[in-house]
């Protein structure tokens, strides 16, 4: 079974049954319990020690994912304190006077999601934490707003130089190849980021909505943000005497703080220089001791000006951690369910799929790689583990030197699939995190959001068989923009005066 089909077919299980069940941890577990059964055998002593000793317990002894979740916990404890002090309530206060309406609300938010653009899992927590008082005042869905944090987290984070995923894709490049230039020169052909964008704005602009993501923005304007049986919508009375500085501030300390992390755990303070210290960087390491320094002075910020005394922060430390709980466990079980996948050789079953489409079709060969790489990317849930994958694997078939055009196309087609992948799958900690982030219903977001995601893909798609042919990326993103454009326009006016229906909301869900 190795290196074949079946080395996918663990997360395949898991993904149909959370989007069948809508239940999301008895489905990752049980994609782990078939990847274990498939490594072991089928062996049933073998087959639990596989999902306990050689899965869980392994992936939680290792000290990246320890890291990462470190930092949900610190940034978990940030939210409930900025709450307690009322910054999140005095914000909210702020941008009704300046945010008057529900387009207004979403590019603010698309904004902030620009803006944060060092690293997807600080992105997420962060633009969710600030800007659901926003959205939530405006009658927008939870699902609307995990939609716009998943949207400008992995795709901004893909098309900036200075960020986390930057470095990744430097680090992936063979040696002799300079990782920063070929990031860079990969930007405009990463066609599923850009149009990604777009897509948003123009959603936001047009108040087009289409697929479940409309019945959720009904229920909105009605009054329940979530459409999902037992949960309800929050309390955005304000709270405490806090001021819109007891959020602005914590939130620039925390971006300041994990820059410097960032550049300390790239040893930039050592005597590298700025680029290497991003090529070495270390994303558990740096985030981990940025948001730790800035829990720290945002408690001595408020303890100083007596907006919540200590023993008050002390309070916000188990509810920081309670609110990470459901994202904490499905990250575990989702990196447990990516062991197995690759235990049983999915990556190497991918780069043959890859090898053997070179020849037939050399100048679909872009948006054949895009389709691999988002498939590979959804199936494992793992962005950066796809094109850690294919990128070496293009550019041996596209060497650099050869001065190939299709090489860079090829690369960015590689980056921008698995962002799309990882956009699309249930068990992407992106994804996970997004809906941390916006406190929505995971299933909810990973099913409102997959018609839009596969919209972009389609037309991404599309730009990569025009670019395999002019070997350009202006003829092709130009094209992709009036594709989008001219499709929700057809969306608006097909849906221009039929209201989706809404369903009826559970008991408990109405404000309180």
């Amino acid at each position: 079974m190795y290196a074949t089909f079946w080395a996918l077919v663990p997360a395949v299980v898991a993904i149909i049954l959370a989007l069948v069940t809508k239940e999301v941890y008895s489905s990752l577990f049980i994609g782990v319990l078939v990847g274990a059964a498939l490594n072991a055998g089928f062996n049933i002593e073998a087959t639990l020690q596989t999902v306990f000793k050689g899965g869980i317990i392994t992936q939680l002894q290792d000290s990246y994912y320890i890291g990462i979740l470190l930092f949900l916990v610190f940034l978990g404890i940030m939210v409930a304190m900025m709450n307690k002090a009322g910054g999140s309530a005095a914000f909210g206060r702020w941008a009704t006077e300046h945010v008057k309406s529900r387009v207004g609300a979403q590019l603010a938010t698309i904004l902030l999601g620009i803006l944060i653009f060092i690293d997807d899992y600080f992105n997420c927590l962060t633009v969710g934490g600030v800007m659901r008082p926003v959205t939530d005042r405006q009658k927008i869905s939870r699902a609307k707003l995990a939609y716009l944090i998943d949207a400008t987290a992995a795709p901004i984070c893909i098309i900036a130089p200075i960020s986390s995923w930057a470095a990744a894709v430097a680090g992936f490049a063979p040696e002799g190849t300079n990782g920063f230039a070929l990031f860079i020169q990969a930007i405009p052909y990463n066609f599923y980021a850009l149009l990604t964008i777009a897509m948003m704005v123009l959603l936001a602009i047009l108040k087009v909505d289409y697929g479940p993501m409309a019945v959720h923005e009904a229920n909105a304007k009605k009054g329940d943000l979530f459409t999902v049986p037992g949960q309800k919508n929050e309390d955005i009375e304000p709270k405490g005497n806090g001021t819109v500085l007891d959020l602005v501030f914590p939130v620039v300390v925390l971006i300041i703080s994990c820059l410097i992390g960032l550049l300390y755990a790239g040893e930039f303070f050592s005597g590298a220089t700025f680029i290497e210290a991003w090529m070495n960087t270390s994303a558990d390491v740096g985030l981990t001791l940025g948001s730790f320094i800035a829990l720290v002075i945002t408690i001595i910020f408020y303890v100083a000006r007596k907006v919540i005394s200590f023993r008050d922060c002390m309070e916000c430390v188990p509810e920081g951690f309670k609110a990470m709980v459901p994202a904490i466990i499905i990250l575990i079980l989702a990196w447990t369910l990516k062991g197995m996948t690759d235990s049983l050789g999915a990556a190497e079953y991918v780069a043959g799929l890859v090898d053997q489409s070179r020849e037939a079709f050399m100048n679909f060969l872009p948006a054949i790689i895009f389709l691999i790489a988002c498939f590979l990317a959804f199936a494992t849930g793992t962005s950066w583990g796809t094109f850690g994958i294919l990128i070496p694997i293009t550019l041996k078939v596209f060497p650099l030197e050869s001065g190939d055009p299709l090489a860079i196309i090829c690369v960015s087609a590689c980056m921008a699939g698995a962002v799309c992948g990882d956009h699309c799958s249930p068990i992407s900690d992106t994804t996970i995190m997004a809906s941390a982030g916006a406190q929505c219903d995971h299933v909810a977001h990973v099913s409102t959001q997959l018609p839009y995601a596969i919209t972009v893909a389609a037309i991404s798609f599309i730009t990569y068989i025009v670019a395999g042919y002019v070997q350009d990326w202006v003829v092709p993103l130009v094209t992709g923009l009036c594709i989008t454009l001219v499709l929700l326009l057809i969306l608006k006016f097909a849906l221009k005066g039929s209201q989706p229906a809404s369903e009826p909301s559970p008991e408990g869900t109405e404000n309180e």
